[in-house]
């Protein structure tokens, strides 16, 4: 079907129906020990060029739309191998100049130090940012971020997947810092440190020097390790802050479980993270 484009005068074929576009829009998250973090790309072409974006991109004709979602973080990031889960569907008619656009919104959480960023494709740099202080934003982006956080707030409170954003080994001050950071708030750290223990989801970690050839259980991991995200020493007369790893691994984001979990380990983790942040 052929018509005149009134405004540009020029011949345009739709057809009877007219397709909408798809794209695929990541929000990464990781967090750097202190600040919850969102990995961002400068766009190099326009509409918005020298703006920032999420990583995404249209998907191609012969590609499902979990396939452009990894294509496109790998050609604009350098991050492969990403578990990423579908968050949610924006389709405002005018949320693109271009044409008629919807997009899928996927979203991981992740260790920065696992990954080295690499710009490529049409974005000409990528960056991690401080959530809190994201630069003016290409799109309709700062709402997907601002949708994507609020559904983070309350998945958190759900399940375990705050620990997808620590190192293996982490102190209880770390993971307190993740959970305020996510939502907003600030907790007594006597109270969040003693339910985190009683949950029953960590396990310490001791140095090899510590156990002085002790017989070891189940209660502990041992392991000769350190902060891996500050190399600060601890103050004179000061302890080192005690180390502690995930127990009782359950899933990634959408119910992805680990090799021999249970789905009692899955419910009984959830239930954990339920009691330890009813305050």
């Amino acid at each position: 079907m052929c018509y005149i484009d009134t405004k540009t005068m020029k011949m345009e074929y739709t057809y009877k129906y007219p397709h909408a576009a798809i794209t695929a829009d990541c929000v990464i998250y990781g967090f750097d020990g202190e600040r919850l973090k969102i990995l961002l790309v400068e766009r190099g072409v326009e509409p918005c060029k020298g703006m920032w974006a999420l990583p995404g991109g249209f998907m191609k004709i012969d590609e499902t739309i979990e396939e452009t979602a990894k294509r496109e973080l790998s050609e604009e990031t350098g991050l492969r191998n990403v578990f990423m889960t579908q968050f949610k569907v924006f389709s405002k008619v005018d949320r693109d100049p271009r044409e008629r656009v919807v997009t899928v919104v996927f979203m991981a959480l992740v260790r920065p130090s696992d990954y080295m960023l690499v710009a490529g494709d049409d974005a000409s740099n990528a960056l991690w940012f401080e959530e809190r202080f994201l630069p003016p934003l290409a799109f309709d982006h700062e709402e997907i971020i601002a949708e994507t956080h609020r559904y983070l707030e309350e998945l958190i409170r759900l399940k375990p997947v705050a620990f997808e954003l620590l190192n293996k080994t982490f102190s209880l001050g770390e993971l307190q810092r993740v959970y305020e950071e996510i939502t907003g708030k600030n907790y007594d750290r006597r109270n969040f440190q003693r339910k985190a223990v009683q949950s029953g989801l960590l396990t310490p970690v001791v140095s090899k020097s510590e156990c002085r050839g002790m017989e070891c259980d189940c209660d502990v991991v041992c392991e000769s390790v350190g902060s891996r995200y500050s190399a600060k020493r601890p103050k004179p007369g000061r302890k080192p802050n005690r180390l502690f790893t995930f127990l009782k691994k359950n899933s990634g984001v959408d119910g992805k479980k680990f090799e021999g979990e249970s789905r009692n380990d899955s419910e009984e983790s959830d239930a954990s993270i339920k009691d330890l942040f009813d305050f």
